[in-house]
């Protein structure tokens, strides 16, 4: 708790939201607070909201409480009574708690029997404490407590939890719930005036109640119309400064000088166009005029392409960059693995045919030669593809992040295209494009489907496409979920169908969560916002202990290799070559087949210990079938039993193909601050409030609002008390990583 009561001279003082907690709140609080907590200033913990609000009357649900978790429950005591120890000398008090809706709970206290005069039947009181389970029965151990007066009146010893709302804290061991509430109503209890970011009449344009009201009424709500009222400033707070940030760097970017690259009748494109054996759809062909005009500016293109698996999006992106070529420019395409880069690679070259091989024998004038620059490179090799690279004899450039190294220079890089965004950081973008003399033109691509409210925050920046129409001769794909465990027959029957595929001339994939043999499978774990379900689990499936095991057994006969990250570059391109001539019949992999690898032959694919994946991570993974005239087969294997979370995304993946309806149920699935990016940028996330589960209409409104601001003063040189919390919201490492572009 605060050390004392603040005194006259500190109540006479001004506290602001920059005041550091010292002040008011005295040095060993403060401590605490800075120590566990990483708070500092009145701002820090006013900003620091509880998780949620205990009602007296409607109590908490303790059946949802979960093994591991620091809970902090309202609960009533239903009994306590005191026993020795058999093992150890002392008593051990046991008291049982009750929720009021049937939940129950048991805390347990070693040689303390004094607290069983406090903790009498049918006192209400706060518990906290990690959530433990001994033989079957959920517990608390130890727990911190403080009691609620018998009054229906008043609250007691803990008054500061003002009205009928109790605010609940996320909260340390050595900083409880409590004693957060007492800091934030002392500070409270000192802060007079808040300067309000937002111009009164944008308050009253949106409906939005002062700063300092929504802190008061955010920490000690009257009601719940109040705790709206603040809930709603507080989000539109977060909303509308990403917004005014992504804004702001949309239009700076759009003002930076870039050399047109127009396109030409005559030219690559044109002879490219001409050898086509099949049509562009009508989305292709929609979305390839606009990244057409765009390339024609003097202005560098900032554009998202996303589309189903298998839309198209290699093609479209492929069209720009012999575009670019035609302009007298160079392309550099960047994947995210040596796999993907030399696929591209491959499928490009055989797109182009003679185009693609610009100064051979068999090559056509009018073309430009593609270049393959990746970490594994021999010395000559890579000496070689750096001359054309440097020289431009190379108009397509494709590589890993090993275009970004010192020593590849471009003769005239005019564009960027960044396949899988979401596996590059920005500085690794930023490197790329700092090697052309003005800035590039920037096509990034996901073929993972991204809900509007992620587009409207994390890709804001961009103007976005998308690809929905999947081409002509595309096949479906049929999704099953095999419950191993339950019914270990229909693990039989899967492997017979995949015997069955290879027995017609097909070829199928088996997907492993990890690589084996190896402490840490870096590049083979699943996705790691996928939700766990359970707090222990065996390890999961290793494709170098599958692989073996298929072979010996139900997949004896049949050619079977393996692929995975640590291989060497040049066994990687040896497997997939092989597997793309159809000189094997079944490749054991992990994710890293998961973007990119096109085989139109595979038709099969088996996802062991499906529930370590996310929905759209397993959305891609089947993406790989079906790229043919035939059929595709997705099987889903999972030990999850039926009714739980992991065994509900796995139906969920199997009754639909819709990218886009998967990608909302992936975003509910997922932690809020990854989405946002907390985990990639690496620091905690300054958006506490605002949800893109829920909140997608504040966030329309705060996009059009801060659009509306900015045309008007986009500096923000009229507001700069708004362009000060826009600086504190989204600091300036967090500002570049919402830098997408």
């Amino acid at each position: 708790m605060p050390d004392a009561e603040p005194t006259g001279a500190q109540m006479s003082e001004q506290t602001t939201l920059d005041t550091p907690l010292t002040a008011p709140l005295g040095a060993k609080t403060a401590k605490a607070l800075s120590t566990h907590l990483d708070l500092h200033t009145v701002g820090d913990l006013l900003r620091h909201f509880p998780r949620r609000y205990d009602e007296r009357g409607e109590h908490t649900d303790m059946s949802q409480l979960a093994v591991g978790e620091e809970a902090t429950v309202l609960a009533q005591v239903r009994g306590a009574s005191a026993r020795p120890m058999r093992a150890r000398r002392g008593t051990m008090l046991e008291v049982t708690l009750a929720d009021g809706a049937g939940g129950v709970l048991s805390c347990t206290f070693f040689n303390q029997p004094w607290r069983q005069k406090d903790l009498t039947t049918g006192r209400w009181g706060l518990f906290a404490g990690k959530v433990t389970e001994y033989r079957g029965k959920r517990q608390l151990n130890g727990p911190d407590y403080i009691l609620l007066a018998d009054s229906d009146d008043a609250l007691g010893e803990i008054e500061e939890f003002a009205g009928a709302l109790i605010p609940v804290y996320p909260a340390a061991s050595a900083v409880p719930t409590w004693t957060i509430a007492r800091s934030v109503r002392v500070v409270l209890d000192t802060l007079t005036e808040v300067d309000d970011p937002l111009p009164a009449t944008l308050r009253a344009d949106r409906n939005l109640t002062d700063l300092l009201t929504a802190l008061r009424d955010i920490h000690r709500p009257a009601g719940h119309p109040e705790l709206a009222r603040a809930r709603r400033r507080l989000k539109w707070d977060e909303a509308f400064a990403v917004q005014l940030t992504l804004v702001q760097r949309k239009h700076a970017a759009a003002a930076w000088p870039a050399r047109p690259r127009p396109a030409r009748d005559d030219g690559l494109l044109g002879a490219f166009d001409a050898t086509l054996p099949y049509e562009l759809t009508a989305g292709q062909r929609l979305v390839g005029d606009r990244i057409a005009a765009d390339l024609a500016t003097a202005h560098p293109m900032h554009r998202l392409l996303q589309g189903e698996v298998g839309s198209g999006k290699t093609l479209v992106a492929l069209r720009a960059m012999l575009q670019t070529v035609d302009a007298g420019g160079q392309a550099a395409l960047l994947a995210p693995t040596e796999v993907l880069a030399a696929q591209h690679q491959r499928s490009i070259a055989e797109l182009l045919g003679a185009l693609g091989r610009a100064g051979e024998l068999d090559g056509d004038p009018r073309g430009t030669r593609i270049t393959l620059v990746t970490g594994s490179l021999g010395a000559a090799a890579r000496r070689r593809a750096l001359a054309e690279v440097a020289s431009g004899e190379a108009g397509l450039v494709i590589g890993t992040h090993a275009l970004l190294y010192e020593g590849v220079d471009f003769a005239d890089l005019g564009l960027v295209v960044v396949d899988e965004q979401h596996r590059f950081g920005v500085e690794q973008r930023d490197a790329l494009r700092a090697k052309a003399e003005q800035p590039p033109h920037v096509l990034v691509m996901t073929a993972t489907p991204i809900p509007r409210t992620v587009a409207m925050t994390v890709f804001g920046d961009l103007e976005v496409s998308s690809l929905t129409e999947l081409p002509r001769g595309r096949s479906p794909i049929a999704t099953h979920v095999v419950p191993a465990a339950d019914k270990p027959a229909y693990l039989e029957r899967a492997w017979q169908r995949v015997c069955e595929e290879v027995a017609a001339g097909h070829q199928a994939y088996v997907v492993c969560p990890r690589i084996g043999d190896a402490a840490a499978d870096d590049d083979a774990a699943a996705d790691p916002d996928a939700p766990a379900d359970e707090p222990t689990r065996r390890p999961p499936l290793a494709v170098a202990e599958v692989a073996p095991l298929l072979t010996d057994g139900p997949l004896h006969g049949l050619r079977v290799d393996v692929l995975h990250g640590r291989l060497p570059a040049d066994a990687k391109d040896a497997v997939m070559r092989a597997y793309s001539a159809g000189d094997l019949d079944v490749l054991v992999a992990t994710t890293v087949i998961e973007v990119g690898v096109n085989v139109p032959n595979a038709t099969a694919m088996v996802v062991l210990d499906a529930d370590r994946f996310g929905v759209s991570q397993l959305h891609q993974l089947r993406g790989r079938v079906g790229r043919g005239s035939a059929p595709g087969l997705c099987l889903l294997v999972t030990e999850a039993d039926e009714g739980t979370p992991a065994r509900e995304r796995l139906d969920a993946v199997a009754s639909t193909l819709d990218g886009f309806r998967l990608a909302e149920l992936d975003l509910e699935q997922r932690r809020e601050g990854d989405v946002l990016g907390a985990a990639q940028s690496g620091r905690r996330s300054h958006l506490r409030m605002l949800s893109l589960k829920r909140d997608e209409k504040l966030i329309g409104e705060a996009r059009e609002q801060a659009i509306a601001t900015l045309e008007a003063d986009p500096e923000l040189r009229s507001l700069p008390g708004l362009a000060a919390a826009v600086d504190a919201l989204v600091d300036a490492d967090r500002a570049e990583f919402l830098e997408k572009g």
